[in-house]
Protein backbone atom coordinates (compact mmCIF):
# COMPACT_ATOMS: atom_id res chain seq x y z
CA UNK A 1 0.00 0.00 0.00
CA UNK A 2 1.26 3.48 -0.86
CA UNK A 3 -0.18 6.66 0.63
CA UNK A 4 -0.48 9.54 -1.85
CA UNK A 5 0.26 13.19 -1.17
CA UNK A 6 -3.47 13.98 -1.57
CA UNK A 7 -4.32 11.50 1.16
CA UNK A 8 -1.85 13.14 3.51
CA UNK A 9 -3.78 16.41 3.14
CA UNK A 10 -7.21 14.92 3.96
CA UNK A 11 -9.01 15.69 7.25
CA UNK A 12 -6.96 14.25 10.06
CA UNK A 13 -3.79 15.10 8.15
CA UNK A 14 -4.35 18.84 7.55
CA UNK A 15 -1.86 20.99 5.69
CA UNK A 16 -0.50 23.51 8.22
CA UNK A 17 -2.01 26.97 7.81
CA UNK A 18 1.42 28.61 7.81
CA UNK A 19 2.79 26.71 4.83
CA UNK A 20 5.24 29.48 3.98
CA UNK A 21 6.90 29.19 7.40
CA UNK A 22 7.09 25.42 6.99
CA UNK A 23 8.80 25.79 3.63
CA UNK A 24 11.31 28.23 5.11
CA UNK A 25 12.19 25.70 7.81
CA UNK A 26 12.55 22.99 5.16
CA UNK A 27 14.83 25.27 3.18
CA UNK A 28 17.02 25.91 6.21
CA UNK A 29 17.06 22.23 7.23
CA UNK A 30 17.39 20.70 3.76
CA UNK A 31 20.93 19.51 4.45
CA UNK A 32 19.71 17.53 7.46
CA UNK A 33 16.76 16.18 5.52
CA UNK A 34 19.04 14.85 2.79
CA UNK A 35 21.04 12.98 5.43
CA UNK A 36 17.82 11.53 6.86
CA UNK A 37 16.81 10.34 3.39
CA UNK A 38 20.27 8.84 2.86
CA UNK A 39 20.23 6.80 6.05
CA UNK A 40 16.70 5.52 5.37
CA UNK A 41 17.82 4.56 1.86
CA UNK A 42 20.90 2.78 3.23
CA UNK A 43 18.66 0.84 5.65
CA UNK A 44 16.39 -0.11 2.70
CA UNK A 45 13.28 0.98 4.60
CA UNK A 46 11.29 1.46 1.38
CA UNK A 47 12.15 -2.09 0.29
CA UNK A 48 11.04 -3.49 3.65
CA UNK A 49 7.68 -1.69 3.36
CA UNK A 50 6.83 -2.48 -0.26
CA UNK A 51 4.71 -5.50 0.78
CA UNK A 52 2.73 -3.42 3.27
CA UNK A 53 2.90 -1.51 6.58
CA UNK A 54 5.17 -2.69 9.38
CA UNK A 55 5.55 -1.82 13.03
CA UNK A 56 8.70 -0.06 14.11
CA UNK A 57 9.99 -3.09 16.04
CA UNK A 58 9.79 -5.28 12.92
CA UNK A 59 11.32 -2.55 10.76
CA UNK A 60 14.21 -2.10 13.18
CA UNK A 61 14.87 -5.85 13.27
CA UNK A 62 14.81 -6.19 9.48
CA UNK A 63 17.06 -3.18 8.91
CA UNK A 64 19.46 -3.78 11.80
CA UNK A 65 18.64 -0.44 13.41
CA UNK A 66 18.05 0.77 16.97
CA UNK A 67 14.27 0.75 17.37
CA UNK A 68 13.68 4.10 19.10
CA UNK A 69 16.28 5.91 17.02
CA UNK A 70 14.79 4.58 13.78
CA UNK A 71 11.34 5.63 14.99
CA UNK A 72 12.52 9.20 15.62
CA UNK A 73 14.11 9.49 12.20
CA UNK A 74 11.10 7.96 10.41
CA UNK A 75 8.74 10.25 12.33
CA UNK A 76 10.70 13.24 11.08
CA UNK A 77 10.64 11.94 7.49
CA UNK A 78 6.89 11.30 7.74
CA UNK A 79 6.36 14.93 8.73
CA UNK A 80 7.34 15.94 5.18
CA UNK A 81 5.56 13.10 3.38
CA UNK A 82 8.45 10.64 3.13
CA UNK A 83 6.74 7.55 4.63
CA UNK A 84 3.61 7.83 6.77
CA UNK A 85 2.85 6.74 10.32
CA UNK A 86 -0.51 5.26 11.21
CA UNK A 87 -1.64 3.60 13.35
CA UNK A 88 0.93 4.76 15.94
CA UNK A 89 4.41 3.27 15.49
CA UNK A 90 3.40 1.57 12.23
CA UNK A 91 4.84 2.93 8.98
CA UNK A 92 3.93 2.59 5.31
CA UNK A 93 5.11 3.86 1.95
CA UNK A 94 4.01 7.18 0.50
CA UNK A 95 4.30 8.19 -3.15
CA UNK A 96 7.54 9.97 -2.24
CA UNK A 97 8.99 7.06 -0.29
CA UNK A 98 8.08 4.67 -3.11
CA UNK A 99 10.77 6.42 -5.16
CA UNK A 100 13.37 5.01 -2.74
CA UNK A 101 12.63 1.38 -3.56
CA UNK A 102 15.65 -0.32 -5.12
CA UNK A 103 13.42 -2.14 -7.65
CA UNK A 104 11.52 0.98 -8.78
CA UNK A 105 12.65 1.70 -12.37
CA UNK A 106 11.28 5.24 -12.08
CA UNK A 107 12.76 5.85 -8.63
CA UNK A 108 15.48 8.22 -7.50
CA UNK A 109 17.57 5.92 -5.31
CA UNK A 110 20.63 6.18 -7.61
CA UNK A 111 20.36 9.99 -7.51
CA UNK A 112 20.09 9.96 -3.71
CA UNK A 113 23.26 7.87 -3.47
CA UNK A 114 25.08 9.98 -6.08
CA UNK A 115 24.31 13.21 -4.23
CA UNK A 116 25.72 11.76 -0.99
CA UNK A 117 29.03 10.57 -2.47
CA UNK A 118 32.36 12.23 -1.78
CA UNK A 119 32.48 12.69 -5.56
CA UNK A 120 29.86 15.44 -5.30
CA UNK A 121 29.98 16.46 -1.64
CA UNK A 122 33.64 17.47 -1.55
CA UNK A 123 33.34 19.53 -4.73
CA UNK A 124 30.11 21.21 -3.65
CA UNK A 125 31.78 22.24 -0.41
CA UNK A 126 33.79 24.67 -2.55
CA UNK A 127 30.91 25.98 -4.68
CA UNK A 128 31.68 29.53 -3.58
CA UNK A 129 34.87 29.42 -5.67
CA UNK A 130 32.85 28.49 -8.76
CA UNK A 131 30.35 31.27 -8.14
CA UNK A 132 33.11 33.86 -7.68
CA UNK A 133 35.32 32.76 -10.59
CA UNK A 134 33.12 30.81 -13.01
CA UNK A 135 35.57 27.89 -12.78
CA UNK A 136 34.72 24.27 -11.89
CA UNK A 137 36.14 23.27 -8.52
CA UNK A 138 36.48 19.52 -9.00
CA UNK A 139 40.20 19.73 -9.80
CA UNK A 140 40.68 22.11 -6.87
CA UNK A 141 39.00 19.58 -4.56
CA UNK A 142 40.52 16.35 -5.94
CA UNK A 143 43.63 17.36 -7.88
CA UNK A 144 42.28 15.86 -11.14
CA UNK A 145 39.33 16.45 -13.47
CA UNK A 146 36.03 14.64 -12.99
CA UNK A 147 36.73 12.17 -15.81
CA UNK A 148 40.31 11.57 -14.64
CA UNK A 149 38.95 10.79 -11.18
CA UNK A 150 36.53 8.22 -12.60
CA UNK A 151 39.31 6.62 -14.64
CA UNK A 152 41.52 6.34 -11.54
CA UNK A 153 38.76 4.95 -9.30
CA UNK A 154 37.13 1.92 -11.04
CA UNK A 155 34.69 1.25 -8.19
CA UNK A 156 33.27 4.77 -8.35
CA UNK A 157 33.36 4.68 -12.14
CA UNK A 158 31.25 1.50 -12.09
CA UNK A 159 28.69 3.18 -9.83
CA UNK A 160 28.64 6.26 -12.08
CA UNK A 161 28.07 4.06 -15.14
CA UNK A 162 25.11 2.45 -13.39
CA UNK A 163 23.84 5.84 -12.22
CA UNK A 164 23.86 7.24 -15.76
CA UNK A 165 22.40 4.04 -17.20
CA UNK A 166 19.52 4.14 -14.73
CA UNK A 167 18.21 7.25 -16.50
CA UNK A 168 19.20 6.67 -20.10
CA UNK A 169 18.09 3.03 -20.36
CA UNK A 170 14.59 3.68 -19.02
CA UNK A 171 13.50 5.41 -22.22
CA UNK A 172 15.70 3.97 -24.93
CA UNK A 173 12.98 1.97 -26.74
CA UNK A 174 10.66 4.98 -26.77
CA UNK A 175 13.47 7.26 -27.97
CA UNK A 176 14.50 4.98 -30.81
CA UNK A 177 10.94 5.07 -32.13
CA UNK A 178 10.61 8.85 -31.76
CA UNK A 179 13.96 9.70 -33.32
CA UNK A 180 13.46 7.62 -36.48
CA UNK A 181 17.11 6.60 -36.69
CA UNK A 182 16.30 3.95 -39.29
CA UNK A 183 16.56 6.61 -42.03
CA UNK A 184 20.36 6.62 -41.57
CA UNK A 185 22.89 4.07 -42.81
CA UNK A 186 25.98 5.02 -40.80
CA UNK A 187 25.94 6.79 -37.45
CA UNK A 188 28.84 8.42 -35.61
CA UNK A 189 28.26 8.17 -31.85
CA UNK A 190 30.52 10.95 -30.58
CA UNK A 191 31.32 10.60 -26.89
CA UNK A 192 29.34 7.36 -26.99
CA UNK A 193 30.40 6.17 -23.54
CA UNK A 194 30.05 2.47 -22.79
CA UNK A 195 28.45 1.74 -26.18
CA UNK A 196 25.06 0.61 -24.84
CA UNK A 197 23.11 3.13 -26.90
CA UNK A 198 24.93 2.33 -30.14
CA UNK A 199 24.48 -1.41 -29.48
CA UNK A 200 20.71 -0.92 -29.16
CA UNK A 201 20.59 1.12 -32.37
CA UNK A 202 22.53 -1.46 -34.35
CA UNK A 203 20.42 -4.33 -33.01
CA UNK A 204 17.22 -2.53 -34.01
CA UNK A 205 18.49 -1.52 -37.46
CA UNK A 206 20.47 -4.41 -38.98
CA UNK A 207 21.34 -2.43 -42.12
CA UNK A 208 23.14 0.28 -40.17
CA UNK A 209 26.82 0.59 -39.20
CA UNK A 210 28.29 2.72 -36.45
CA UNK A 211 31.47 4.51 -35.43
CA UNK A 212 31.89 5.27 -31.73
CA UNK A 213 34.51 7.68 -30.42
CA UNK A 214 35.34 8.27 -26.76
CA UNK A 215 38.34 8.52 -24.45
CA UNK A 216 40.52 5.42 -24.31
CA UNK A 217 39.22 3.86 -21.10
CA UNK A 218 35.63 4.48 -22.18
CA UNK A 219 36.30 3.04 -25.63
CA UNK A 220 37.49 -0.20 -23.98
CA UNK A 221 34.16 -0.48 -22.18
CA UNK A 222 32.29 0.16 -25.43
CA UNK A 223 34.16 -2.63 -27.21
CA UNK A 224 33.08 -5.07 -24.50
CA UNK A 225 29.43 -3.94 -24.55
CA UNK A 226 29.19 -4.08 -28.35
CA UNK A 227 30.70 -7.57 -28.29
CA UNK A 228 28.18 -8.62 -25.65
CA UNK A 229 25.37 -7.47 -27.94
CA UNK A 230 26.97 -9.24 -30.94
CA UNK A 231 27.19 -6.16 -33.17
CA UNK A 232 30.95 -5.70 -33.40
CA UNK A 233 30.92 -6.64 -37.07
CA UNK A 234 29.01 -3.41 -37.77
CA UNK A 235 30.69 -1.12 -35.26
CA UNK A 236 34.03 0.62 -35.21
CA UNK A 237 35.28 1.83 -31.84
CA UNK A 238 37.99 4.44 -31.69
CA UNK A 239 39.75 6.07 -28.75
CA UNK A 240 39.79 9.80 -29.25
CA UNK A 241 39.14 13.29 -27.93
CA UNK A 242 36.37 15.19 -29.70
CA UNK A 243 38.27 18.46 -29.24
CA UNK A 244 41.44 17.33 -30.98
CA UNK A 245 41.16 14.01 -32.79
CA UNK A 246 39.65 13.39 -36.25
CA UNK A 247 35.87 13.22 -36.64
CA UNK A 248 34.77 10.53 -39.16
CA UNK A 249 33.83 11.97 -42.55
CA UNK A 250 31.79 9.01 -43.84
CA UNK A 251 28.62 9.12 -41.70
CA UNK A 252 25.16 10.44 -42.51
CA UNK A 253 24.23 11.01 -38.85
CA UNK A 254 26.40 12.55 -36.13
CA UNK A 255 24.95 11.71 -32.73
CA UNK A 256 26.05 13.55 -29.56
CA UNK A 257 24.18 12.51 -26.43
CA UNK A 258 24.73 14.12 -22.99
CA UNK A 259 28.17 15.37 -23.97
CA UNK A 260 27.94 19.05 -24.87
CA UNK A 261 26.47 20.05 -21.50
CA UNK A 262 29.75 18.92 -19.93
CA UNK A 263 31.57 21.54 -22.02
CA UNK A 264 31.73 25.31 -21.88
CA UNK A 265 30.55 27.29 -24.89
CA UNK A 266 34.01 27.56 -26.46
CA UNK A 267 34.57 23.79 -26.23
CA UNK A 268 31.05 22.88 -27.33
CA UNK A 269 31.32 25.29 -30.25
CA UNK A 270 34.64 23.74 -31.28
CA UNK A 271 33.13 20.22 -31.29
CA UNK A 272 30.22 21.41 -33.43
CA UNK A 273 32.52 23.20 -35.90
CA UNK A 274 34.66 20.08 -36.21
CA UNK A 275 31.55 18.00 -36.97
CA UNK A 276 30.51 20.58 -39.55
CA UNK A 277 33.94 20.34 -41.21
CA UNK A 278 33.67 16.52 -41.28
CA UNK A 279 30.30 16.75 -43.04
CA UNK A 280 31.57 19.17 -45.66
CA UNK A 281 29.22 19.35 -48.65
CA UNK A 282 27.58 15.99 -47.95
CA UNK A 283 23.98 15.53 -46.81
CA UNK A 284 24.11 14.52 -43.17
CA UNK A 285 22.33 15.39 -39.94
CA UNK A 286 23.56 16.46 -36.54
CA UNK A 287 21.56 14.87 -33.70
CA UNK A 288 22.21 16.39 -30.29
CA UNK A 289 20.43 14.91 -27.27
CA UNK A 290 20.78 17.30 -24.37
CA UNK A 291 18.91 19.47 -21.92
CA UNK A 292 16.89 22.51 -22.99
CA UNK A 293 16.29 24.74 -19.98
CA UNK A 294 12.98 26.39 -19.25
CA UNK A 295 13.95 30.09 -19.13
CA UNK A 296 11.22 31.00 -16.63
CA UNK A 297 10.75 30.38 -12.91
CA UNK A 298 9.13 26.98 -13.35
CA UNK A 299 10.41 23.67 -12.02
CA UNK A 300 13.15 22.20 -14.17
CA UNK A 301 15.58 19.59 -12.85
CA UNK A 302 17.97 20.87 -15.51
CA UNK A 303 18.55 23.94 -13.35
CA UNK A 304 20.07 21.69 -10.70
CA UNK A 305 22.11 19.88 -13.37
CA UNK A 306 23.30 23.27 -14.55
CA UNK A 307 24.90 23.91 -11.15
CA UNK A 308 26.42 20.40 -11.31
CA UNK A 309 28.00 21.38 -14.62
CA UNK A 310 29.34 24.59 -13.09
CA UNK A 311 30.88 22.88 -10.07
CA UNK A 312 31.99 19.50 -11.45
CA UNK A 313 32.75 19.93 -15.15
CA UNK A 314 32.86 23.57 -16.19
CA UNK A 315 30.02 23.04 -18.68
CA UNK A 316 26.44 24.30 -18.62
CA UNK A 317 22.83 23.50 -19.44
CA UNK A 318 21.39 25.75 -22.16
CA UNK A 319 18.15 27.46 -23.12
CA UNK A 320 16.79 27.15 -26.64
CA UNK A 321 18.26 30.58 -27.46
CA UNK A 322 21.67 29.38 -26.23
CA UNK A 323 21.46 26.29 -28.45
CA UNK A 324 20.41 28.27 -31.50
CA UNK A 325 23.36 30.61 -31.03
CA UNK A 326 25.79 27.67 -30.74
CA UNK A 327 24.38 25.95 -33.81
CA UNK A 328 24.36 29.12 -35.93
CA UNK A 329 27.98 29.88 -35.04
CA UNK A 330 28.96 26.37 -36.18
CA UNK A 331 26.85 26.69 -39.37
CA UNK A 332 24.01 24.39 -38.40
CA UNK A 333 20.28 25.10 -38.51
CA UNK A 334 17.91 23.60 -35.93
CA UNK A 335 15.11 21.64 -37.60
CA UNK A 336 13.23 20.08 -34.68
CA UNK A 337 10.94 21.75 -32.16
CA UNK A 338 12.48 20.61 -28.88
CA UNK A 339 10.60 20.35 -25.61
CA UNK A 340 12.07 21.58 -22.35
CA UNK A 341 14.51 19.33 -20.52
CA UNK A 342 16.05 16.27 -22.27
CA UNK A 343 15.20 16.26 -25.94
CA UNK A 344 16.48 15.72 -29.46
CA UNK A 345 17.92 18.72 -31.27
CA UNK A 346 18.10 17.75 -34.94
CA UNK A 347 20.10 20.04 -37.20
CA UNK A 348 21.16 20.28 -40.82
CA UNK A 349 24.36 21.90 -42.09
CA UNK A 350 24.06 25.29 -43.76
Amino acid sequence: MTVTTDELSRPGNPIPPNLHAQHLILLACSGRLSQIVNVLADLRIADHLKAGPLGIAELAERSGAHEMSLYRVLRCAAAVGIFAEGPPRVFQLTSLADGLRSDNPDGVLPLVKYNDMELTQRAYAEIAHSVKTGEPVFRRAFGVTFLEYLEQNPEIDAFYDGFMSHWSRQFIDEELVQWDLGRFTRIADLGGGDGFFLAQVLKRFPGMTGHLIDLGWMAEKAEAVLAEHEVTDRAKVEAGNLLTDPIPDDCDAYFIKAVLHDLNDDEAGLVLRRVREAIGEREAKLLVVDSVLDPGNGWDHGKFLDVDMLVLHGGRERTLDDWNALFAEAKFELLSEPIYHWTLLECKPV
